[in-house]
């Protein structure tokens, strides 16, 4: 794809993230640039995102194009997930309602029925109140994520990563739903049952949800792929 192609996708799927209720005023959406860094969404609401206001990020986590002078103070976060996780392409962060109750404990998301696993089989939670501001501190998010697909930030909502936007938006939503069974649950404290045959299944039910996720907070003219 070419650069403005991936801006107007990085763009595009904030608009889905602000239409499905997983962002406030705070969160966004980056794309890697294999090799040279990554486009991010500014902090303009995400509901209005556009091509023309998407921010270009180094491989050093250098801002390098700012149409609109708003690059999020949490570039240093995708940043280093996308250099511990070659498989990232690209990041979703969000501050869905669920994920800002249960970002008020540090206890792993347990995994409480079946297209939850979409989040990841374990959904991690940060343990530092700290904004991931700087290097250092997107290192640690990057360490506590590790293999997983999302993980929550404490007293800060949370993200997911995927091969491509649709995918990590895709798995925030499902971080979303999730944790809302999780906290309607008497029990959020146990696993339910022996999950391994249950999750041969989850890379097919991801694909059904990625378009399902897009059919239903797309726009006709939306620019994210499926994959």
């Amino acid at each position: 794809m070419t650069i403005d192609s991936l801006k107007a996708e990085v763009a595009s799927t904030a608009r889905m993230l602000a239409r499905a209720g997983l962002v406030e005023a705070f969160g966004h959406v980056s794309v890697r640039l294999e090799g040279v860094g990554f486009l991010i969404t500014p902090t303009a609401p995400m509901l209005g995102a556009s091509t023309t206001s998407v921010v270009t990020v180094n491989s050093d986590d250098v801002v390098i194009d700012d149409p609109s002078t708003g690059a999020p103070l949490e570039i240093p976060l995708h940043g280093s997930i996308y250099r511990s996780r070659p498989d990232a392409m690209a990041i979703c962060r969000g501050h869905g309602p669920a994920m800002v109750r249960w970002g008020l404990d540090t206890r792993p998301v347990p995994l409480l029925h079946g297209l939850g696993a979409i989040a990841g089989e374990v959904v991690p939670v940060h343990p530092d109140l700290d904004l991931i501001a700087s290097r250092s501190l997107g290192d640690d998010v990057a360490a506590t994520l590790g293999a997983s697909y999302g993980a929550l930030l404490l007293a800060n909502g949370g993200f997911a990563v995927g091969t491509d936007l649709l995918e990590a938006a895709t798995r925030l939503w499902f971080l979303e739903e999730r944790i809302s069974v999780a906290l309607d649950s008497d029990t959020t404290d146990a696993p339910i049952g022996d999950w391994s045959s249950r999750l041969t299944y989850t890379d097919v039910e991801l694909e059904r949800a990625k378009r399902w996720f897009l059919a239903r907070f797309g726009s006709p003219n939306s620019q994210c792929q499926t994959g």
